[in-house]
């Protein structure tokens, strides 16, 4: 009797994470709502008060969070098979149908109408793409002035282009001086104010 209980949470714990991996569609935040119905509602392997928690926690650590927190689930049940079995239940349905889908459009590649489905998209994507480097671009002007943004706009061409340095180094380092920056200028703006 002990077996087919044991066999019936692992089912459980199949069921409702294939299903959050089939139904989220848009990443993590979009399947949380559904991992919180499967565990929460209707299987009621946590309350309300501890999925907020663990919630919490897995938004504070790195990583995809429907992953982590199926991970959780699974443990918490099933310990460290448990966590196995939730995780791949939960990505198995994607990691197939994207491996799917790219078998078809490799088969169809040379398709003159796959052709014209990707020669339509990639104008869209390169007007994504441009807005959304205005729109930081703007942000970057209103927060370091006229000058500043135009001049590390150059450097980073530069070191993108030029110098070949990796982008997340790039990015590492105007992190950096952004934060030396918002450092510097709430000293000055302080200082200045009590004078």
């Amino acid at each position: 009797m002990a077996h087919s209980k044991e066999g019936s949470i692992y089912g459980q714990i199949v069921w409702a994470m294939v299903k959050t991996g089939i139904l989220g569609y848009g990443g993590g935040p979009s399947v949380i709502p559904l991992i919180r119905y499967e565990a929460v509602t209707r299987y009621r392997w946590l309350e309300d008060e501890e999925f907020g928690d663990t919630l919490a926690i897995a938004n504070a650590l790195p990583g995809p969070i429907a992953t982590k927190i199926a991970a959780y689930l699974g443990y918490r049940l099933k310990g460290t098979l448990g966590a196995c079995v939730a995780v791949i239940a939960h990505i198995l349905p994607s990691a197939i149908a994207m491996i799917s889908l790219l078998s078809v459009v490799t088969l169809l590649s040379s398709s003159s109408v796959m052709q014209g489905i990707i020669a339509a998209v990639v104008p869209v994507v390169a007007v994504m793409l441009g807005m959304m480097a205005y729109e930081f671009g703007e942000r970057a002007v209103k927060g370091l002035g006229k000058g500043l943004g135009i001049v590390f706009f150059a450097v980073s061409f530069l070191l993108l282009q030029t110098f070949h340095v990796h982008p997340a180094i790039v990015v590492v380092i105007f992190l950096a001086y952004g934060a030396i920056h918002m450092k510097t200028m709430t000293r000055f703006k302080n200082s200045s104010l009590f004078k």
